[in-house]
């Protein structure tokens, strides 16, 4: 595919942090299936119909396989880390399910449920803890990055006094600022990290995830070490960051929303709870790199062909607001029906991790804002700094008062 002035380059620029930017609802009503250029000159097709969206994440003539030509990548360190560790995010079947299988049961909504009370007492020793501490604090360092660390850190068996170091070693993979020199430096001391800690769970193993893949699958010549390592990458990555991530943004626009906000501030029912996870997942659509896809043969969708060979990114944050799928998208709702979104993906390879999430936040948004109701923000709202340059959308900090 040849570079061309006329294309236009992704990501475009946003014009309320908590809104896609607005060129792609421009696209979604005029050309909902375009031409972009990735942050290499590659030119790729760029779907943001909701409709679109769901019909290629569903089409296995799509590949995940990011060692196919034409497949784009999201960054350079992006690039540069795949080419150490493979995750099975990043492959088709069979291998895909094989790998995912041997996690599944590890994650299950039943599972996830389990961790609601030890969640729970988590989050409150936080909130406990910020308040101890005086009348403000900045809520992504001493609440949103702590709270889902230590979650995942007890789910794989990570040691959370590590939690510096790998949240270093995060930050510089998931950002489009990192270089090919710090995304090596970064993917070779991850690696060598997780490779010790297995090593560590074969010779002693504990009650953890970790462990539980060496003695089951490892030992059993099911999986290799390099492929546990891969699994507790991802896991380790995104089950912080993710999380983080909504609720540092999540509180942010919910403090520019005060009548949203009232609403979990005065009323306890859970279902209220459960909505408003998945309206704010909607809203803000964190993966703001798209999912990524190559076709492997000629398929056409919407009636635009795409050829074999050429790369596809669906646009999760704008199909989420696609009025089609959704009345008044742009709207912040937390009452509505917003379980269909595709803040997760869609497919076979639906974000594995998405339980945990949803009881991690439905823990958050149900408890801290009740605990702590006269939280504001303690700077003006024009001086947030938004993670425009991660692949993982948020706030960097959030300083808060009460």
């Amino acid at each position: 595919m040849t570079q061309t002035q006329e294309t236009p380059a992704f990501p475009m620029s946003r014009q309320c942090p908590y809104d896609p930017p607005p060129a792609y609802g421009q696209l979604r009503e005029t050309e909902p299936i375009s031409r972009v250029r990735n942050w290499d000159g590659q030119e790729v097709w760029f779907v943001t119909r909701y409709a679109d969206a769901r019909a290629v994440l569903a089409d296995r003539r799509f590949s995940a396989d990011s060692r196919l030509s034409g497949y784009p990548s999201v960054s350079v360190a992006s690039s540069i880390s795949r080419q150490h560790f493979r995750s099975f995010i990043n492959m088709d079947d069979p291998e895909h399910s094989r790998l995912r299988r041997m996690l599944i049961s590890s994650f299950t909504m039943r599972q996830m449920e389990a961790l609601r009370a030890p969640i729970q007492s988590i989050v409150d020793g936080l909130i406990d803890d910020m308040l101890a501490n005086g009348s403000s604090a900045d809520l992504v360092r001493d609440f949103a990055l702590p709270l889902p660390s230590l979650v995942i850190c007890q789910l794989l068996g990570v040691p959370y006094q590590d939690h510096d170091r790998f949240q270093g070693w995060s930050r510089r993979l998931i950002s489009s600022a990192t270089t090919k020199e710090e995304a090596l430096q970064a993917t070779q001391e991850l690696g060598a990290y997780l490779t010790e800690l297995v090593d560590a769970k074969d010779r002693e193993p504990a009650d953890d995830l970790i462990s539980r893949l060496v003695v089951q699958q490892l030992r059993a010549g099911t999986l290799t070490r390099q492929e546990i390592v891969g699994m507790a990458r991802l896991l380790l990555v995104a089950g912080h960051e993710t999380t983080a991530n909504m609720i540092g943004l999540g509180t942010a626009a919910l403090l520019q929303n005060p009548d949203q906000l009232a609403l979990l501030r005065t009323d306890p029912n859970p279902a209220l709870v459960k909505s408003s996870v998945e309206e704010l997942l909607r809203y803000l659509t964190i993966t703001q790199s798209g999912r990524r896809r190559v076709a492997t043969e000629d398929v056409t969708v919407a009636g635009q062909l795409i050829r074999a060979g050429e790369g596809v990114i669906v646009a999760g944050d704008a199909a989420n607001r696609d009025p089609d799928a959704f009345a008044d998208p742009d709207a912040l709702d937390l009452a509505r029906s917003a379980r269909q979104h595709v803040a997760f993906g869609y497919g076979i390879h639906q974000c594995l991790g998405q339980p945990l999430a949803r009881v991690e936040l439905q823990v958050v948004y149900g408890t801290l804002y009740r605990r702590i109701p006269t939280m504001k923000l303690a700077i003006p709202p024009e001086r947030i700094r938004f993670k425009h340059d991660m692949i993982v959308y948020g706030v960097h900090e959030l300083p808060v008062s009460w």
